[in-house]
Protein backbone atom coordinates (compact mmCIF):
# COMPACT_ATOMS: atom_id res chain seq x y z
CA UNK A 1 0.00 0.00 0.00
CA UNK A 2 1.43 3.39 -0.93
CA UNK A 3 1.50 6.49 1.26
CA UNK A 4 -1.65 8.02 -0.26
CA UNK A 5 -3.68 4.86 0.29
CA UNK A 6 -2.38 4.57 3.84
CA UNK A 7 -3.31 8.18 4.60
CA UNK A 8 -6.81 7.71 3.21
CA UNK A 9 -7.29 4.38 4.99
CA UNK A 10 -6.30 5.97 8.29
CA UNK A 11 -8.55 8.98 7.64
CA UNK A 12 -11.45 6.66 6.85
CA UNK A 13 -10.81 4.39 9.85
CA UNK A 14 -10.54 7.30 12.29
CA UNK A 15 -13.44 9.41 11.05
CA UNK A 16 -16.01 7.16 9.36
CA UNK A 17 -18.15 6.70 12.48
CA UNK A 18 -18.09 10.43 13.26
CA UNK A 19 -19.14 11.32 9.72
CA UNK A 20 -21.81 8.61 9.82
CA UNK A 21 -23.28 10.09 13.02
CA UNK A 22 -23.11 13.63 11.59
CA UNK A 23 -25.04 12.57 8.49
CA UNK A 24 -27.46 10.29 10.38
CA UNK A 25 -28.53 13.22 12.55
CA UNK A 26 -29.51 15.10 9.40
CA UNK A 27 -30.85 12.37 7.09
CA UNK A 28 -33.33 9.60 7.65
CA UNK A 29 -33.10 6.12 6.16
CA UNK A 30 -30.88 4.52 3.59
CA UNK A 31 -29.66 7.85 2.23
CA UNK A 32 -27.13 7.99 5.09
CA UNK A 33 -24.93 5.36 3.44
CA UNK A 34 -25.01 7.17 0.10
CA UNK A 35 -24.11 10.53 1.62
CA UNK A 36 -21.28 9.08 3.72
CA UNK A 37 -19.91 7.26 0.66
CA UNK A 38 -20.01 10.52 -1.31
CA UNK A 39 -18.16 12.35 1.49
CA UNK A 40 -15.35 9.83 1.48
CA UNK A 41 -15.24 9.80 -2.31
CA UNK A 42 -14.66 13.55 -2.21
CA UNK A 43 -12.02 13.02 0.48
CA UNK A 44 -10.25 10.46 -1.69
CA UNK A 45 -10.32 12.71 -4.73
CA UNK A 46 -9.16 15.76 -2.79
CA UNK A 47 -6.89 14.07 -0.28
CA UNK A 48 -4.15 16.62 -0.92
CA UNK A 49 -6.58 19.39 0.13
CA UNK A 50 -7.49 17.78 3.46
CA UNK A 51 -5.86 19.87 6.21
CA UNK A 52 -3.97 17.51 8.55
CA UNK A 53 -4.77 19.60 11.62
CA UNK A 54 -8.54 19.67 11.05
CA UNK A 55 -9.55 16.55 9.14
CA UNK A 56 -12.88 15.99 10.88
CA UNK A 57 -14.16 19.58 10.46
CA UNK A 58 -13.14 19.41 6.80
CA UNK A 59 -15.09 16.15 6.40
CA UNK A 60 -18.10 17.74 8.13
CA UNK A 61 -17.88 20.63 5.68
CA UNK A 62 -17.89 18.21 2.76
CA UNK A 63 -20.84 16.36 4.32
CA UNK A 64 -22.72 19.64 4.68
CA UNK A 65 -22.17 20.41 0.99
CA UNK A 66 -23.19 16.90 -0.08
CA UNK A 67 -26.34 17.16 2.04
CA UNK A 68 -27.15 20.56 0.54
CA UNK A 69 -26.71 19.13 -2.94
CA UNK A 70 -29.01 16.22 -2.08
CA UNK A 71 -31.61 18.65 -0.72
CA UNK A 72 -31.48 20.72 -3.92
CA UNK A 73 -31.98 17.57 -5.97
CA UNK A 74 -34.98 16.53 -3.88
CA UNK A 75 -36.43 20.05 -4.19
CA UNK A 76 -36.02 20.01 -7.98
CA UNK A 77 -37.74 16.62 -8.05
CA UNK A 78 -40.67 17.94 -5.98
CA UNK A 79 -40.98 21.02 -8.20
CA UNK A 80 -40.97 18.88 -11.33
CA UNK A 81 -43.59 16.57 -9.86
CA UNK A 82 -45.80 19.55 -9.01
CA UNK A 83 -45.37 21.05 -12.48
CA UNK A 84 -46.28 17.78 -14.15
CA UNK A 85 -49.26 17.29 -11.85
CA UNK A 86 -50.48 20.84 -12.58
CA UNK A 87 -50.46 20.34 -16.35
CA UNK A 88 -53.94 19.93 -17.76
CA UNK A 89 -54.69 16.42 -18.96
CA UNK A 90 -54.37 15.80 -22.67
CA UNK A 91 -57.15 14.23 -24.62
CA UNK A 92 -56.68 11.39 -27.04
CA UNK A 93 -57.50 13.76 -29.89
CA UNK A 94 -54.42 15.93 -29.17
CA UNK A 95 -51.97 15.80 -32.03
CA UNK A 96 -48.43 15.36 -30.67
CA UNK A 97 -46.70 15.29 -34.04
CA UNK A 98 -45.38 18.85 -33.90
CA UNK A 99 -44.15 18.37 -30.34
CA UNK A 100 -42.39 15.12 -31.24
CA UNK A 101 -40.76 16.68 -34.30
CA UNK A 102 -39.64 19.67 -32.23
CA UNK A 103 -38.13 17.44 -29.55
CA UNK A 104 -36.39 15.32 -32.17
CA UNK A 105 -34.93 18.46 -33.77
CA UNK A 106 -33.58 19.66 -30.40
CA UNK A 107 -32.05 16.25 -29.66
CA UNK A 108 -30.45 16.13 -33.10
CA UNK A 109 -29.10 19.68 -32.87
CA UNK A 110 -27.82 19.08 -29.34
CA UNK A 111 -25.92 15.97 -30.46
CA UNK A 112 -24.20 18.05 -33.14
CA UNK A 113 -22.63 20.64 -30.85
CA UNK A 114 -19.34 19.93 -29.12
CA UNK A 115 -19.07 18.01 -25.85
CA UNK A 116 -17.96 21.22 -24.15
CA UNK A 117 -21.04 23.09 -25.39
CA UNK A 118 -23.27 20.20 -24.33
CA UNK A 119 -21.84 20.29 -20.80
CA UNK A 120 -22.30 24.06 -20.54
CA UNK A 121 -25.91 23.79 -21.70
CA UNK A 122 -26.61 20.85 -19.37
CA UNK A 123 -25.31 22.76 -16.35
CA UNK A 124 -27.83 25.55 -16.83
CA UNK A 125 -30.74 23.62 -18.37
CA UNK A 126 -30.64 20.28 -16.59
CA UNK A 127 -28.80 21.04 -13.36
CA UNK A 128 -30.36 24.53 -13.11
CA UNK A 129 -27.12 26.08 -11.91
CA UNK A 130 -26.59 29.81 -11.94
CA UNK A 131 -23.71 31.07 -14.07
CA UNK A 132 -21.70 31.57 -10.88
CA UNK A 133 -22.31 27.98 -9.74
CA UNK A 134 -21.61 26.56 -13.20
CA UNK A 135 -18.36 28.56 -13.37
CA UNK A 136 -17.24 26.82 -10.16
CA UNK A 137 -18.02 23.44 -11.71
CA UNK A 138 -15.93 24.26 -14.78
CA UNK A 139 -13.19 26.00 -12.81
CA UNK A 140 -13.50 29.33 -14.60
CA UNK A 141 -14.72 32.82 -13.81
CA UNK A 142 -18.37 33.78 -14.00
CA UNK A 143 -17.64 36.10 -16.92
CA UNK A 144 -15.85 33.33 -18.82
CA UNK A 145 -18.74 30.96 -18.20
CA UNK A 146 -21.29 33.57 -19.31
CA UNK A 147 -19.39 34.04 -22.58
CA UNK A 148 -19.13 30.27 -23.13
CA UNK A 149 -22.85 29.90 -22.41
CA UNK A 150 -23.76 32.64 -24.87
CA UNK A 151 -21.63 31.01 -27.56
CA UNK A 152 -22.95 27.51 -26.82
CA UNK A 153 -26.54 28.76 -27.07
CA UNK A 154 -25.77 30.53 -30.34
CA UNK A 155 -24.20 27.37 -31.80
CA UNK A 156 -27.12 25.23 -30.64
CA UNK A 157 -29.61 27.70 -32.15
CA UNK A 158 -27.70 27.65 -35.42
CA UNK A 159 -27.72 23.83 -35.45
CA UNK A 160 -31.40 23.83 -34.58
CA UNK A 161 -32.10 26.16 -37.51
CA UNK A 162 -30.20 23.79 -39.81
CA UNK A 163 -32.04 20.75 -38.42
CA UNK A 164 -35.47 22.40 -38.58
CA UNK A 165 -34.89 23.50 -42.19
CA UNK A 166 -34.02 19.95 -43.13
CA UNK A 167 -30.80 21.06 -44.74
CA UNK A 168 -27.53 19.41 -43.94
CA UNK A 169 -25.19 22.39 -44.32
CA UNK A 170 -24.27 24.25 -41.14
CA UNK A 171 -24.57 28.00 -41.20
CA UNK A 172 -21.47 30.18 -41.51
CA UNK A 173 -21.84 30.96 -37.79
CA UNK A 174 -21.19 27.35 -36.73
CA UNK A 175 -17.68 26.27 -37.63
CA UNK A 176 -16.48 22.90 -36.37
CA UNK A 177 -19.61 21.52 -34.75
CA UNK A 178 -18.59 17.90 -34.65
CA UNK A 179 -19.36 16.08 -31.42
CA UNK A 180 -15.70 15.41 -30.68
CA UNK A 181 -15.14 19.15 -30.46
Amino acid sequence: MDVVEERFTELYRRHHDDVWRYVARRVIGSDVSDVVAEVFLVAWRRLADVPPASVLPWLYGVARLVLANEARGRQRWRELTLRVAAEPGRSVEDDHADEVISQRDVVTAFAQVSDADQEILRLVAWERLTPTEAAVVLGCTRATFAMRLMRARRRLRARLDVTADGTSQPSAETPSMNVGG
